[in-house]
């Protein structure tokens, strides 16, 4: 699997602003890629590449809200922080009530906007790291055959051997292999890991 790169995206319309936010971004060591329409940027969006999104509310053409939209169709999870011009700060809150993480009124501080973007690139991190988690986890469980299926999901509900032998209509001995075949496939060192793996895949 290829490692890209963090970035933060840059979608504005005022080439005078992309300028100075991938000199601010190229200051502090983070690589950026700047978009002078959503479109654009829409063009060269790939769900892999992890970072965050900086993008301006109101651009000719598709809106910022409107690039917010087709993202989320598209089961984006990048982090958007708006920029915003005074007047469109309503704007602004309605986005993140839909999912922005963010919000920055133009024009603003330097460090607030580079505080932002690396809350947001936690964020993005953190998220990343859960998904590719509950892959793993599912993957693991897609291995087993239906009867360790069954016998996982009752030890997972606290069920002892003895009563999964009788509900299953097996031997305590074939329950204890099911078990054991279980424990090693999911990787799992005790029933509580095993729990916790569960419940991360849900």
């Amino acid at each position: 699997m290829t490692q890209h790169e963090t970035t933060a995206f840059v979608v504005d319309d005022d080439a005078a602003v992309r300028a100075s936010l991938e000199l601010l971004l190229r200051s502090i060591g983070l690589r950026s890629e700047t978009y002078s329409s959503a479109s654009e940027f829409l063009e060269a969006y790939d769900a892999a590449r992890p970072g965050c999104l900086v993008l301006d509310v109101r651009m000719p053409g598709m809106s910022g809200l409107e690039l917010q939209e087709k993202l989320d169709e598209l089961h984006s999870i990048l982090p958007i922080i708006f920029l915003t011009a005074h007047g469109d700060v309503k704007m602004a809150v309605k986005a993140v009530k839909t999912g922005a993480v963010d919000f920055l009124e133009k024009p603003f501080r330097d460090q607030d906007l580079i505080d932002k973007i690396q809350h947001a690139i936690d964020d993005d991190a953190s998220t990343r790291k859960k998904l590719a988690d509950r892959q793993k986890i599912l993957a693991l469980i897609e291995s087993l055959t239906p009867r360790e299926r069954e016998v996982m999901d009752m030890v997972v509900a606290g069920k002892a051997n003895k009563v999964i032998a009788i509900d299953l209509g097996l031997s305590q001995r074939t329950v204890e292999i099911h078990r054991g075949r279980v424990m090693r496939k999911m990787q799992a060192d005790s029933v509580s890991q095993l729990v916790q793996m569960t419940i991360r895949a849900q």
